[in-house]
């Protein structure tokens, strides 16, 4: 279990949801053109930063967590709850929506 601090709030997930940071998508097109925000979509990649300690399954234990912090992920594109901490956009996702870890 792990909290995320973002310029001194702490963020602790609960069960097996995850905190993630999104990353930001181009700002420009190949060919120069400027994308405004209502053309860009919606990011679909980010990094944890802070993970839940797994959610209880039928005997009352814990189902360990398959993601850790610091990992990039990609998420399904409509999941999860946006909220803005000290003007940082960040996501509380379900760890169910979390659709591939990303390795360099």
């Amino acid at each position: 279990m792990a909290t995320a601090t973002a310029s001194g709030t702490k963020l602790r997930p609960l069960g097996d949801r995850v905190v993630v940071k999104p990353i930001a998508r181009e700002e420009m097109t190949k060919s120069g053109i400027v994308l405004p925000d209502t053309a860009k979509e919606k990011p679909q990649e980010g990094t944890v930063i802070a993970i839940g300690p797994g959610a209880l399954n039928d005997d009352g234990k814990r189902n360990p967590m398959d993601v850790k912090e610091g990992q990039k992920v990609l998420y399904a594109k409509y999941a999860g709850t946006e909220f803005k901490v000290d003007d940082e956009e960040l996501l509380i996702i379900g760890q169910k929506d979390i659709l591939a870890i990303v390795e360099d």
